[in-house]
């Protein structure tokens, strides 16, 4: 209930923060990891993973098992089947945001996004409602991205240079002096601290499930 404890006890919930995690907190619309915390028979199943001062990775959970205290040392595991469907439509979102400033014109802009394990939201800026022939061609050139199979190189560096380098700066997000630069081949360069795959091949298929306007200006695509 927002109060630190130096102890948490087996049936109570609460946020655990590590000094280091593999866990994914909750940013740039991808999704907090799930999974698990494991010290000798306290067992804290993970939940959520969020973003504490946007500096804190804590780890939601219930524990079980034992108290788990502070200064305890833990094994940390993440779900990785629901890790890798999150990256597959992280990767995606990469490629269609790609795709529709080919089709639709460089005016369209990131305005929001949900990146889960089933599936992913895209927002974006554009003026009018998108024809099922467009929406097919959008599809057809990131599933054609997928087939060429391009590496996904991440490379840090700084603001200016990323900019220089062909990235393209989020909408709503807060970039320090150095950033986290994707690239996948020839085709999409982005600032993103989220995770990705290794290759665009792994992403295997991309379909669009829905479009529709959900403000003035602002249309919406899901897609699995």
């Amino acid at each position: 209930d927002g109060a630190s404890r130096s102890a948490l006890q087996p049936g109570e919930q609460g946020i655990v923060v590590l000094d280091r995690t593999p866990f994914y907190a909750e940013s740039g619309g991808q999704v907090g990891d799930h999974g698990v915390l494991i010290a000798g028979s306290a067992r804290l199943q993970v939940s959520d993973t969020i973003k504490l001062a946007g500096a804190f990775h804590g780890h939601v959970g219930a524990l079980s098992g034992a108290p788990l205290k502070v200064g305890d040392s833990v094994s940390a595991a993440v779900d990785s089947a629901r890790r890798q469907a999150i990256v597959l439509n992280h990767s995606a979102t990469h490629l269609l945001h790609a795709a529709l400033r080919e089709e639709l014109g460089d005016h369209v802009q990131q305005k929001g996004s949900l990146v889960a394990p089933e599936r992913l939201r895209f927002d974006f800026s554009h003026f009018q409602p998108i024809s099922a022939e467009l929406l097919a061609r959008i599809e057809a050139r990131v599933n054609a991205q997928i087939r060429v199979n391009a590496e996904a190189e991440v490379h840090h560096m700084a603001m200016q240079e990323a900019l220089d380098f062909g990235a393209m700066a989020l909408f709503g997000e807060k970039y320090g002096d150095h950033v986290r630069v994707l690239k996948m081949g020839d085709y999409s360069t982005e600032l993103c601290g989220g995770t990705h795959v290794a290759r665009t091949g792994d992403i295997g298929m991309f379909k669009i499930v829905s479009e529709g306007g959900i403000s003035a200006g602002v249309r919406r695509v899901e897609a699995v």
